[in-house]
């Protein structure tokens, strides 16, 4: 086995302590806990399972549970604190945020990967905190695709179920109707060296189903491919997801992925969740800035609310400028804030035309993405946004040059104010 696939397929054992993958095939069946885990017994219950119709949202099912999960090192570095989390039968729920935010750590502690430091993970009513990976009954696609490069499709597919010692014609009725699921089966007697990318994915993920598993979890699986390539493939995810009604959590750190594919995405912020919700729950509605800045583009800028009414604060921000802005939060008058608005939201004004909320500036760029173009403005108070022009608009908007004068304006309600707290 070459040193490459020995690194694809190391895991960790049950009391989170990393295991070498072994040294031949015929030492492998560890391993193949490690891919696909499965519980004997509960790989067949698990097929009852999967034939539940799709539950979406609706957290009340309570299928994946983690109650007051935290993981520290050392006791004093927390990679995740507090986790209350609930995952219905049949979602798609996506962990999403930047690198060190604790959703890959929270990924590893429900595969068996990591064990929790305190709290309780249950996975259809039963605790599994505690037990290792292969009890689990979960299947898992990594970025790397962990494929045996000296077998062919099939047998890398059929690899769960052979060292199970399953009946070879049940190996080969499962294996040939994964592989139909995933659109392969003209592939089966190929080597995974003889594939692309995409289709190395997709022989990956037929292996995380075969033996039916009730769950199936997904770390940065889409990673490795070019950009076409990783679209196309987060389509045929979604599309394969709701016909087979599975409950998936996948992992990423691409804001664009999350919200293609989820049904829910939780955006994870030093450790905690810093919201959970529908991909247009969260794009519209923020709750904190940070997921305003990390889910989709967003202008942001700073400054002091010098009144409150309502919903709604008077800030005064750099430049001498006051703008209406709508409150997330709690907030005192001469707090600091942070605005955030989206540059779909923005619109071009000409400087003397008047509009309640309005600020001007001058074209400082612009960056061309074919059905739209990107206008950078610097503002009088030296900030820089950004607007969204559609390329069939045709109103000259387009033809502004560096350095015209212009001003931009806004719906009441588009322009969000977050309180400005000492974590951020």
């Amino acid at each position: 086995m070459s040193r490459q696939m020995q690194q694809g397929i190391q895991g960790r054992d049950g009391n989170g302590w990393m295991r070498a993958a072994p040294a031949s095939v015929s030492e492998g069946r560890d391993v193949a806990a490690q891919i696909e885990p499965v519980g004997g017994a509960a790989a067949k219950a698990g097929a009852t399972d999967n034939a539940t119709p799709k539950a979406g949202a609706d957290s009340a099912s309570g299928f994946v549970e983690f109650a007051g999960v935290e993981k520290s090192y050392g006791g004093a570095i927390f990679a995740v604190r507090n986790l209350d989390l609930t995952v219905a039968r049949g979602e798609f729920l996506t962990f999403l945020g930047p690198s060190g935010s604790g959703k890959t750590t929270t990924l590893n502690m429900l595969a068996g990967f990591e064990r929790p430091t305190r709290g309780t993970i249950r996975l259809d009513g039963r605790e599994v905190d505690r037990l290792p990976p292969y009890e689990r009954n979960i299947g898992m696609v990594f970025q790397n695709y962990a494929l045996f490069p000296h077998m062919t499709v099939r047998d890398n597919v059929g690899f769960p179920l052979s060292v199970r010692k399953c009946p070879k014609a049940e190996i080969a009725a499962r294996v040939t109707r994964a592989l139909e699921m995933v659109r392969l089966e003209q592939f089966a007697d190929r080597r995974p060296s003889q594939m692309s990318g995409g289709q190395q994915q997709r022989v990956a993920l037929a292996r995380a189903l075969v033996f039916e598993p009730s769950l199936v979890l997904m770390d940065e699986p889409l990673g490795a491919l070019d950009k076409k390539l990783r679209e196309h493939m987060q389509i045929e995810l979604k599309q394969l997801h709701d016909t087979l009604g599975i409950t998936i959590i996948y992992v990423t750190h691409d804001q664009s992925e999350a919200l293609t594919m989820s049904d829910r995405v939780a955006v994870f912020d030093r450790g905690e969740v810093a919201q959970i919700g529908a991909p247009d729950v969260l794009y519209n509605q923020p709750a904190t800035a940070f997921v305003a800045g990390f889910i989709g583009e967003n202008n942001a800028l700073d400054g002091v609310a010098t009144a409150l009414g309502g919903a709604y604060a008077q800030v005064a921000i750099a430049g001498g400028a006051t703008v209406k802005a709508r409150l997330v939060g709690t907030c005192e008058s001469g707090q600091e804030v942070s605005l955030a608005i989206r540059p779909e939201r923005l619109c071009l004004l000409q400087p003397d035309d008047n509009a309640v909320n309005k600020l001007a500036g001058i074209v400082s760029g612009r960056i061309y993405l074919g059905d739209h173009a990107r206008l950078m403005i610097r503002l009088n108070g030296g900030d820089v946004i950004t607007i969204k022009i559609e390329a069939s608009k045709g109103d000259g908007s387009l033809d502004l040059g560096d350095g015209a004068h212009v001003a931009v304006t806004w719906n009441d309600g588009d322009l969000l104010a977050f309180p400005f707290t000492s974590g951020g």
